[in-house]
């Protein structure tokens, strides 16, 4: 008998395995980080075969730590850095490099070019996105035209082009011994490739862009009855699981946290931040510098769509702090270090380090540290890289507020940082909603495993679902509209400091 759902969740900065029950409870979890490689300034890269290490290893760890043999295991959902990209040769499994990061800005030169005719909203009727260095599409233009021997070899049918999901799909399902080659209608949307109606790849653009579509995954359903593959014997699990569940990793925290209804949003913390509100079967474009993007598609069922607001750099900043600067030597310090000041001193800190995301799109900007004085010290540098993230989230709140027309009564959190008390206090106070947390935090491969367990039944619906989610905690907003207007008013200026550095 099937006891539990297993979630495979590979972020930008590490891998975790979690078993959740049929109450959505953890049975056990498992994480470990991989190495960030940065070749030149603005290039941010991963190694593939490292990720797929780690992936094993947490796989192995998470089944030994719950106790659970492989016949209880009744599905797997696989959730995952998006728009990161990377090509390999079928055959022997082999990358042609390092997968490059959605953070990564090199394809500036291929986009401004695309950009030239008609602007960065050229393909947005189509897609829902703008031309930015964050998506698929032009990194994947890049590698077929600076890696020796791709082009080559994607035209043969040798090279394949995946993000993470498709990458650890294949090698669950065989690798080159039959391995399947698929992504869902997430993750594709997030390619600049997709057709977001018709939810099939766009012949016009993958011409322009000079991308053979041989070397494409399929498309499938976020959530599928008739799995795409089976886990192998001799593979991490060490039995067949039917591999059916398939999320963009902030896809996978909408359905995690239950925003199944047209006007339910969340935010997720991680290494960046993602909003998300659900507008139901409705594709509603954005006037605001928000993506129109693929919610979830369970089954046979229409597409549910959202509208996003995506933000570069938020973890990585208090990573950034630990990592570059040795300012804290732990990432849950930060909140004690800024907790030693009563505010941010006069000091905001926009961490623009690969441009701009939501609403302004700049690729052109790079970060900046302004009102500094001598009496400035870590503390507040440590608490204006808190506020930042609240800073950043006002601003995608306020375009979605203008797109939709929906005006938020609360905002559904999740993600790493939700742990910080200051922060989600001053984010209630920018917000001026309440911020509230659901007992399980983890909802990105909680959202994965609700995937996979709808495909094999082991949820019966959505209703079923919705019943799981249970709130742990609320921040209320503390802090008058006037006093948050001019905080917000210093912030602008700020971002407006970061705009044209990169010529």
């Amino acid at each position: 008998m099937t006891t539990c759902i297993a979630a495979v969740d590979q972020g930008t900065t590490s891998t975790r395995c979690m078993l959740f029950d049929r109450l959505g409870g953890v049975i056990a979890v498992a994480q470990k980080e991989h190495e960030q490689i940065f070749p030149k300034p603005g290039w941010v890269e991963h190694d593939p075969l490292e990720i797929w290490e780690r992936t094993q290893e947490v796989i192995q760890s998470t089944l030994k730590q719950g106790a659970v043999r492989v016949e209880e295991i009744a599905a797997v959902g696989i959730t995952n850095q998006r728009e990161t990209t990377l090509i390999w040769n079928r055959r022997t499994g082999k990358p042609y490099g390092n997968a490059i990061v959605w953070q990564d800005t090199r394809t500036r030169d291929i986009v401004d070019e695309i950009a030239r005719e008609d602007g960065i909203d050229r393909f947005r009727e189509v897609t829902g996105l703008p031309l930015a260095t964050y998506f698929s599409g032009p990194k994947l233009r890049w590698m077929l035209e600076n890696i020796d021997g791709v082009r080559q070899a994607a035209q043969s049918g040798e090279a394949l082009f995946g993000n993470i999901d498709t990458w650890l799909i294949w090698w669950l399902t065989g690798g080159p011994d039959g391995g399947v080659h698929v992504t869902d209608v997430t993750n594709a949307s997030r390619t600049l490739l997709m057709d977001l109606k018709q939810l099939a790849w766009d012949e016009n653009i993958l011409e322009l862009l000079a991308i053979p579509a041989q070397m494409l995954p399929r498309i499938v359903p976020s959530s599928d009855p008739q799995p795409w593959g089976y886990t192998l014997p001799e593979g991490p699990f060490g039995g067949r699981v039917p591999v059916c569940g398939d999320l963009g990793d902030q896809q996978a925290a909408l359905v995690g946290q239950a925003c199944f209804s047209p006007g339910d949003a969340k935010n997720t913390y991680g290494t960046g931040c993602f909003m998300l509100l659900n507008t139901g079967e409705e594709r509603v474009p954005s006037a605001s510098g928000l993506i129109t993007t693929v919610g979830y598609r369970f089954g046979e069922t229409p597409p549910i769509y959202a509208l996003e607001g995506s933000i570069a750099i938020t973890g990585a900043l208090v990573q950034w702090l630990r990592d570059n600067l040795g300012l804290i030597e732990s990432a849950p310090q930060v909140e004690i270090l800024a907790r030693s000041v009563e505010d941010n001193g006069g000091v905001y800190f926009v961490p623009a380090f690969s441009g701009l995301f939501a609403p302004h799109w700049r690729s052109d900007a790079r970060g900046v540290i302004v009102g500094l004085t001598r009496f400035i010290h870590k503390g507040h540098l440590a608490r204006a890289a808190l506020e930042a993230t609240a800073y950043q989230t006002y601003e995608v709140l306020q375009a979605m507020v203008k797109d939709s027309g929906v005006e938020l009564s609360t905002l559904k959190v999740d993600g790493g940082m939700v742990r910080n008390e200051l922060l989600m206090q001053f984010q209630a106070d920018m917000l001026q909603v309440p911020v509230v947390l659901p007992t399980i935090a983890e909802t990105t491969s909680l959202g994965a495993a609700y995937a996979a367990g709808l495909a094999v039944g082991f949820w019966s619906d959505l209703d079923d679902l919705g019943k799981q989610w249970q709130m742990e905690k609320s921040w209320e907003p503390e802090m008058t509209k006037a006093e948050r207007d001019s905080l917000v008013a210093g912030w602008l200026k700020a971002v407006d400091r970061t705009l044209n550095w990169v010529e």
